[in-house]
């Protein structure tokens, strides 16, 4: 039996990446010291978030998955398997990006699909959900939005992924705020998405959030551990921290899928407007 321990990142982030890397470097050091080999940072962790989702907020600083802030994260990652995400320039167009990573080069990335309100006024979008490789087993990635769309997580875990990483700097609502983010309407969504696509999919969701405010955005934290029965295992709640779990990742997924297989059972032929993959076993 061969068991992994992860952690999902509540922190808040800005402008200043210097001061974002020395709050990544802490991180990644207390998840060293807690035995942690999976650690998911939040969306837009290198650099901030925009300051709104009106369509005229400025970019955060960008830069190339090849270019020398991504070897500065590998550097501090070392052995870990570290998923962050960041603003990518390629060509002409910027991303909402995430990269996945060790200290011997990138494993994957992800350039967010699904934009909300006025995102699309900031960043190209992406066009795909994969699953890829790494030491810690087979995963996916996705940015915020894209966790309220089921198909997106079911392509990931038809192409094999057994844990997704959902990094986000989700907010609460910008209208109506409830005075407990908890309560928040668009706090307790955010949760459901990330239980309901667990249990969808009979995976791990490991789910990082922004925290704090920046600009007129006020974060709803919550980065969470889900198992593959859609319970959440480790929670950070409202604040910053770390939520860590351990799993035998194998073990808990076919445990999962031991009797109600929801992949298996699927009937793409009559749906077939979704597309029509199979499930292939590992």
């Amino acid at each position: 039996m061969s068991t992994l321990r992860m952690a999902a990142v509540s922190a808040p982030f800005d402008r200043d990446l210097d001061e974002d890397f020395a709050r990544v470097g802490g991180l990644i050091e207390q998840a060293r010291a807690d035995g942690v080999g999976l650690l998911v940072l939040p969306e837009a962790c290198l650099g901030g978030y925009l300051t709104d989702l009106d369509g005229a907020a400025e970019l955060p600083p960008a830069f190339g998955v090849g270019g020398p802030e991504i070897a500065r994260l590998a550097a501090l990652a070392g052995d870990m398997v570290v998923c962050a995400g960041f603003c990518e320039t390629a060509g002409a167009k910027t991303y909402n990006s995430a990269v996945c990573l060790t200290g011997d080069g990138v494993l994957g990335v992800h350039r967010k699909v699904h934009q909300p309100l006025r995102e699309d006024a900031s960043y190209a979008a992406g066009d795909r959900f994969t699953a890829f490789d790494t030491p810690v087993g087979r995963i996916g990635m996705q940015i915020c939005f894209d966790k309220a769309f089921p198909e997106a997580a079911r392509a990931q875990a038809l192409d094999g992924a057994k844990i997704v990483c959902s990094l986000s700097a989700w907010p609460t609502s910008a209208t109506n705020r409830h005075p407990d983010p908890a309560q928040d309407r668009w706090t307790r969504r955010m949760d459901l998405f990330d239980r309901a696509r667990a249990l969808d999919n009979q995976l791990v969701w490991v789910a990082s959030n922004q925290s704090g405010t920046f600009g007129a955005m006020r974060f709803a934290a919550s980065a969470k551990v889900v198992d593959p029965g859609g319970e959440i295992v480790a929670w950070t709640e409202q604040r910053a921290g770390l939520a860590v779990a351990e799993f035998d990742i194998d073990a808990v997924v076919d445990a999962a899928r031991g009797g109600m297989h929801f992949l298996r059972d699927r009937r793409p032929d009559t749906y077939p407007a979704l597309g029509g993959t199979p499930y292939v076993a590992a």
